[in-house]
């Protein structure tokens, strides 16, 4: 059955997915880099980077995981970059240079239309106008059986969350304090909202924790 997930989503302790003063120098806010201290290590990531090496253990394989059976990719605007309002042009094409490491549809929420953006390696950006559920709808029909993954930022998770929509929630917990920032859990009752704990796993750098809507 087709799910709708959240996958490798950092959090601090105090509860921040995302740093505060997020612009062009600060794609992850100040400090929020601190954010996936566990991630950058692992083999998963380098082999992003086109690099050898890396480390295989508990977060390698967690990070690894969180990208079987994805179909379609859901974003925010703030997610694929730091340009706000209209577009000026069709020049900022994403944070992540000619091959996005999606290689699926990704359908970006905004309020600003914009023609879809192809990349290399299978990466097409579709900008989204009519809201979370038209996204939602538009990623299904693109990931055929497969599932569709909800990458960010903290806003967009909420919504999902919000609704109710969300299948699965991984977190990655990393040991640092943000202070402040985008707070992901902040306001929202998860409890009432249908979730529920179901495992949590020490990785080498954060402890990985799984939550599932019950039914």
């Amino acid at each position: 059955m087709q799910k709708l997930r959240v996958q490798s989503f950092a959090i601090s302790l105090d509860g921040y997915g995302a740093g505060a003063d997020q612009d062009l120098e600060h794609p992850l806010g100040v400090h929020g880099p601190e954010l996936m201290g566990w991630f950058f290590p692992t083999r998963a990531w380098r082999a992003m980077q086109g690099d050898d090496g890396g480390e295989t253990g508990v977060d390698h394989r967690t990070a690894e995981d969180s990208f079987a059976n994805i179909g379609a990719w859901i974003m925010g605007r703030n997610m694929f970059g730091p340009v706000r309002g209209p577009w000026p042009d069709d020049s900022w094409k994403g944070w992540w240079g000619d091959e996005p490491p999606y290689h699926v549809p990704v359908f970006v929420l905004t309020n600003h239309p914009r023609e879809p953006l192809t990349m290399a390696g299978g990466t097409i950006f579709h900008f989204v106008t009519d809201g979370i559920h038209a996204a939602l709808e538009r990623a299904k029909a693109a990931a055929g059986q497969r599932d569709v993954r909800v990458g960010g930022g903290v806003s967009t998770v909420r919504q999902y969350l919000q609704e109710r929509l969300i299948d699965s929630l991984h977190l990655a917990v990393s040991p640092v304090l943000l202070g402040r920032g985008e707070s992901l859990l902040g306001g929202l009752d998860l409890r009432e909202l249908g979730y529920a704990c179901e495992r949590t796993v020490a990785g080498e750098r954060a402890t990985h924790v799984f939550l599932h809507r019950r039914s």
